[in-house]
């Protein structure tokens, strides 16, 4: 074993926060020691609550393993030195975005990308210039929501790049995993290759200049999370819930995952879901099927802004499975809703 093996080696293993493999980040120390199947080596880190710490560390061990001998027993030192490792505006080249905001839910089922759709086609109608990601990779349903489930990206030279061309639909530029794999087949893969994905879907993108770059965050927590908050300079976050206790556990989890002192992401606001179901018949009547307020309490007793209370009506539903968001509807109740949230966001 000589140290070049040992380099080749690392450079398998990447550094989620940048996408780089840690030779070109720059993490390897210049302090490879070899005695027989013994090898030990420092890895540079920005902070001692990187976030990442941990797993590269066992990723680089695998690798050293993987790639050289599976006898070889890895010691690993760290060292913490403020470094040009986080994100600049140059780690982002494609992405000119003023506000970059992350919409998540603790758990599936209270309508997180129902909401985004509609946020991002409010922004829109509005007049603003508007990107979304879904980086729901196991479950993504953007392109279903915006009737776009036959659109394939094409690709665009910029600059001496190829960049992927967002699909535009309702004013709103975006891209999906939906665009690119078999609909009809489960996406089954591991963190790494799931945020990997998210990350060439940012990076490797024709955003062009966008006031507000939304992301369709997969519900719970996850790498890709973790990727993002650390890839990008998140303005914050926005949690959906429902009324019921069995989601305002889980909002709350998400708020305090957010709130973190390793994530430290600011949560711009609450939005409550099927706050009540109103039946069409009956527009002026209120039936709170999954409890009442349940948002609204959680939001004082956390104190974060309550962004607004989203009722359950059949045309939200509708429109989701149609392909045409009720934000869409100028005038409708439903979609005054959404765009009053979104009126909160603009500064």
């Amino acid at each position: 074993m000589y140290p070049q093996q040992v380099i080749d080696a690392l450079r398998h293993v990447r550094y989620p926060g940048t996408g780089k493999d840690l030779i070109e980040s720059g993490m390897l120390e210049d302090d490879i020691r070899i005695s027989g199947l013994e090898v030990s080596f420092s890895l540079i880190f920005q902070k001692d609550n990187d976030p990442f710490l941990k797993s590269v560390i066992k990723a680089a061990e695998v690798a050293i393993q993987t790639y050289i001998d599976p006898n070889i027993a890895v010691h690993i030192h760290t060292k913490f030195v403020k470094q040009n490792m986080a994100p600049t505006a140059d780690s982002h080249p494609a992405l000119k975005a003023k506000h970059v905001i992350a919409i998540h839910s603790g758990k599936g089922g209270v309508g997180k990308s129902t909401v985004t759709a509609n946020l991002a086609v409010a922004l829109a109608q509005a007049g603003y210039s508007v990107g979304l990601l879904d980086a729901d990779i196991h479950g993504p349903s953007m392109p279903k929501m915006f009737h776009t489930e036959d659109c394939r990206p094409v690709s665009v030279e910029e600059n001496g790049r190829t960049l992927i061309e967002p699909i535009e639909q309702y004013g709103v530029k975006m891209l999906s995993i939906g665009f690119f794999v078999d609909p009809e087949q489960a996406v089954i893969w591991r963190g790494g290759m799931a945020s990997n994905a998210i990350k060439q879907l940012i990076d490797d993108a024709h955003w062009g200049e966008l006031d507000y770059f939304l992301i369709d965050l997969p519900p719970g927590t996850s790498d890709i999370h973790l990727t993002l908050i650390s890839a990008l300079q998140l303005t914050g976050v926005i949690v959906v819930t429902t009324p019921q206790p069995v989601a305002l556990v889980d909002a709350r989890k998400g708020v305090e995952m957010f709130r973190n002192e390793k994530v430290n992401v600011p949560i711009l606001g609450l939005i409550e879901n099927m706050a009540w179901f109103t039946p069409a018949e009956l527009p002026e009547n209120k039936y709170y099927i999954f409890g009442k307020e349940g948002g609204v309490r959680l939001a004082t007793e956390l104190n974060v802004p309550l962004l607004g209370q989203i009722p359950l009506v059949q045309s939200i539903r509708e429109g989701g499975d149609e392909g045409m968001p009720i934000a869409l509807q100028n005038g409708h109740p439903a979609a005054e809703a959404f765009n009053k949230i979104a009126r909160t966001l603009v500064p």
